[in-house]
């Protein structure tokens, strides 16, 4: 079951975070512009003008007219199961390995160490670190 939930859920959640990452911190280069109603029932068409649609977000779907609606962060995944079955899962899938060591998530598990968690961090495999230090 861990290894399901890594390879499916964790890599489209990562996916998803990274298109409202990008569309935020850059919309004009990452995201798909200002997007208009059409009148013909309310399918958005863009208002500039270029060959192919934008592969983010509209500008609408980050920004409410005032402010960011989403603030641009990292996927973190916190999974509670045994490191080694996380280490396991992570270096039997080369795809979930690249997304964490090229800083597009990060893999959290409960290391049973009283106050302390594991974290991947590339090439260093797992480390310990405080809990505080995570939510902090």
């Amino acid at each position: 079951m861990l290894e399901l939930i890594m390879t499916a859920p964790m890599v489209v959640a990562s996916w998803i975070n990274l298109q409202y990452y990008a569309s935020t911190v850059d919309n004009r280069v990452f995201g798909s512009g200002n997007k208009v109603l059409h009148c013909g029932g309310c399918v958005g068409c863009p208002r500039r003008q270029r060959r192919r649609p934008g592969v983010g977000l509209p500008w609408q779907s980050v920004h409410d007219g005032e402010q960011y609606v989403h603030e641009p962060l990292r996927l973190n995944v916190m999974i509670e199961a045994p490191v080694d079955a996380v280490t396991a899962v992570i270096t039997k899938h080369e795809g979930v390995r690249q997304l964490l060591d090229n800083g597009l998530g990060a893999s959290v598990c409960d290391g049973g160490w009283g106050g302390r968690a594991a974290v991947w961090v590339g090439l260093r495999g797992v480390v310990r670190v405080p809990v505080e230090d995570l939510l902090a």
